[in-house]
């Protein structure tokens, strides 16, 4: 059994990890690029005191971040692409996009 947790782990330490910052109901970076067929975790910071939502219809994620709070997204594998995102409660605003290449 302890030889499969460690190899679990092992797996996930190699997956990719990219941040994307929330700041005055903006997205940071606006345009994030991640490669093809890879699963990768986001890192999503929410700077604001606001709670906002990352959402994407696309990526068929919904995740609810608190203010001054972070949250960890898995997406993909992804074909290449690209799927955009947007922040629920700031929606004019809080738009991005994840560009698989």
């Amino acid at each position: 059994m302890t030889g499969l947790l460690l190899g679990a782990g092992a797996l996930q330490a190699k997956t990719p990890i990219f941040e994307i910052e929330i700041r005055d109901h903006l997205f940071h970076p606006e345009e994030l690029r991640i490669p093809a067929d890879t699963k990768v975790k986001l890192v999503v910071y929410n700077r604001d005191s606001t709670p906002e939502e990352f959402e994407s219809y696309e990526l068929n994620r919904e995740k609810v971040i608190m203010g001054g709070r972070k949250a960890n997204i898995f997406i993909g594998p992804l074909k290449s692409g690209v799927y955009p995102f947007f922040g629920e409660f700031n929606p004019k605003t809080a738009q991005g996009r994840v560009v698989v290449e």
